[in-house]
């Protein structure tokens, strides 16, 4: 199926691994021009490509100067994916509510909302003029109880921001979906020194043992991680004119893991 997304201007968060490289490199491979923003630069010129319609913007955009750098850089823009967000190193050493002070809390909502907000606001004007499409990257934690709190709170709040965006400049041409993962098979997953591997320890059992367990412990109906490819040809899809008329909803992208309608 072409998606009809060859030159479209595309703007990519936490575009350096997991479900952010793998967004970069299906719009890539769709002829897209991506900017893949991240932190670090790890997020290498092509997204490990070598493409040269893929471009590297190196910014903090938990920061203000950050955004401004990207939306620079960018300029009017087509689609917006915001993927950036993660689970903060004190929030997995917590153990539970009481353990999550209030710097955590600020920190977790920086990286996982307030940074999208700041991104959205800084793109949206050229995101209009051009009828585009922002997706955001939620989580299931958003949906279930799943630990850390904080993490989970905060990936709400953006589901709930991306029905209100669909909602108030749906009548000016823009679009703006949800997509929301499981347990993918991202480094925060497989990596020891990630956050899977913090609740492996924590259980008493290798990495490889606790990840064997996950899909029956979390009620995966495919038996298995979802893999970031996956995810991102969701994404794809989503952004792309062929589901011009999808707006203001939420995909799960879970295996299964999610049993309420």
């Amino acid at each position: 199926m072409d998606l009809q997304l060859k030159d479209k201007t595309v703007v990519v968060t936490g575009a350096s691994k997991g479900i952010g490289l793998a967004v970069v490199r299906a719009f890539a491979a769709e002829g897209a021009r991506v900017f893949a923003a991240a932190r670090t630069a790890g997020a290498e010129p092509g997204g490990g490509l070598g493409a040269p319609d893929v471009v590297a913007v190196q910014a903090d955009l938990t920061t203000p100067e950050g955004v401004r750098a990207l939306a620079e850089r960018a300029g009017d823009v087509d689609v917006l994916v915001n993927n950036l967000g993660g689970v903060l190193d004190a929030s997995m050493r917590a153990g539970g509510f009481l353990g999550i002070d209030d710097e955590t809390w600020l920190g977790t909502f920086q990286l996982n909302l307030f940074a999208t907000v700041r991104v959205t606001r800084a793109l949206l004007p050229g995101l209009l003029r051009r009828r585009g499409v922002v997706v955001n990257v939620s989580s299931i934690g958003a949906r279930a109880a799943f630990k850390p709190i904080d993490y989970g709170t905060a990936k709400a709040a953006l589901t709930n921001l991306t029905k209100g965006l669909a909602e108030e400049f749906g009548g000016q041409g823009l679009r703006a979906l949800t997509v929301t993962p499981g347990p993918t098979r991202t480094r925060n997953w497989i990596d020891s020194d990630g956050y899977v591997g913090e609740l492996a320890r924590a259980a008493g059992l290798e990495l490889d043992e606790f990840l064997a367990r996950v899909p029956e412990q979390m009620g995966i109906t495919t038996g298995r991680l979802t893999e970031p490819e996956e995810t991102a040809a969701l994404v794809a899809f989503l952004a792309s004119p062929v589901s011009g008329n999808l707006t203001g909803a939420d995909y799960l992208a879970d295996g299964g893991a999610i049993k309420t309608v």
